[in-house]
């Protein structure tokens, strides 16, 4: 055998495990292939990930917004029923038999239209009396008849007072003397 063969030989049975000289060319295309694909699929992962995570600070921008108007709503409705009854000039039943979430409309603000309609379908306010009621004055005159006293049955005579004690102006003459 030749030196030459020999070296072919000896290059061509080489032991597991060696790298050929070819390959090495191939195995760095197949992880540059590898890289990318994994490159690829990590930015496809980061991806959902943001939207998830944007999702889920909407979700939350969404809750903090529903409970935060939760929290506020009767005192608003409350606030425009009053409003809308001192316009119009009646009074608004207790609270405890209003049910307030009845006037709140489905983006969560107080609903004017139902307040209107609501306040509209009360009874008006009864006018007030022109005067002070309930002053401790006693009896402020009446139907009742009115009584004699000693005086005016000096200047009266006696046909006019027995009709006034048939009509009854002498009684508290007669029985509290």
């Amino acid at each position: 055998m030749s030196d030459t063969q020999a070296a072919t030989e000896s290059a061509s049975a080489k032991p597991a495990g060696t790298p050929e000289l070819a390959s090495p060319e191939a195995e760095i295309h197949s992880w540059q292939s590898r890289y990318e694909s994994l490159s690829q699929e990590l930015n496809t992962f980061r991806q959902s990930s943001a939207a998830d995570t944007e999702a889920a600070v909407e979700a939350a921008r969404q809750e903090a917004r529903t409970a935060a108007l939760t929290e506020v709503n009767s005192q608003l409705v409350h606030a425009e029923l009053r409003a809308h009854a001192a316009a119009a000039g009646v009074e608004l039943p207790g609270a405890d038999f209003l049910r307030l979430d009845a006037f709140v409309g489905e983006d969560g603000a107080p609903d004017t239209a139902r307040i209107g309609s609501f306040v509209s379908s009360l009874p008006a306010a009864k006018a007030a009396p022109a005067f002070a009621q309930g002053l401790g004055l006693g009896r402020q005159g009446g139907p009742a008849a009115s009584q004699l006293g000693r005086d005016d049955l000096s200047r009266m005579s006696t046909a006019e007072i027995n009709e006034a004690r048939k009509a009854g102006k002498l009684n508290a003459l007669l029985f509290n003397a």
